[in-house]
Parts: C-alpha cells; structure tokens; sequence
C-alpha cells in the first residue's frame, strides 16, 4: 500500500487513536516519522515510541500520553507543509504556535527540529506539521 503522504497518514492516525483513547498506535516505520515521533516524545507530548518488526514488515509502536482526567497530551495536530504545496519558511519567519503553548515540526539541513529549536540555531526549512 503506497502513500502520497506518508507523514499525513502519521498524524491521522494519531490523531484518530487519540480521540478512540487507544493506549498505542503502529504506523509503518520510517526515518522521518521515527524523527517526529522523537520531538514529540522529548516535548511531552507522547509517553514513548519504539520500532519493532511484525509480520516481516517495520512499524513504529508510538505509546499515547494522557493526563489525570484521561485527557490526551495532544490536544490537536495540522498538517502545514503538503507534496502539492510545500511550505518553507526562514529563521527570521518562524512563528510561535498557539502562543507558545505548542510546538512547530521543520526539517532543515540540520535535521528535524522543533520551531524553537530552529529559531535559537538559526536556520529556517520546511514546516511539516504543528502540534498543541
């Protein structure tokens, strides 16, 4: 099964196993959903990921984080940068999400960072999501 937008249909699922209230989720593993998944875990934002093999086939076992009153870390998630419209942005353009009370996913030649982290280093690139 072949995605247009393999990173769409990471956070699709993820958004969708966060309104089912599942405790995990696998998706089909890759390097940059493996990068994501790692922000979002040093961010709070998830309890915890791991690849692993089933079937023969790699998946990404990402564990779902919820607070005291079975509310989820992630309240929302959007998909900004999309393979028919990609959204690159400069250090100097980096905006902050829901006043600072969210973060902003970018590659850039550095690697894959938050929008904080690309602002203190410097370098702009490619926003591909944002999560609050």
């Amino acid at each position: 099964m072949s995605f247009t937008d393999p990173v769409a249909d990471f956070l699709t699922r993820l958004r969708n196993s966060i309104r089912a209230r599942h405790q995990k989720l696998d998706v089909p593993a890759s390097k940059l959903k493996t990068e994501i998944a790692r922000i979002l875990k040093e961010e709070g934002y998830i309890a915890n990921y791991k690849a692993a093999e089933e079937n023969g086939r790699n998946v990404l076992r990402v564990y779902l984080k919820y607070g005291a009153n079975n509310e989820a870390a992630i309240r929302d998630l959007a998909r900004v940068s999309r393979p028919g419209c990609r959204v690159y942005i400069g250090r100097d353009e980096i905006k902050r999400v829901q006043g600072g009370l969210g973060i902003s996913i970018m590659t850039t030649p550095r690697g894959v960072m938050t929008g904080r982290q690309a602002r203190k280093e410097g370098v702009g690139g490619e926003i591909l999501c944002e999560v609050w």
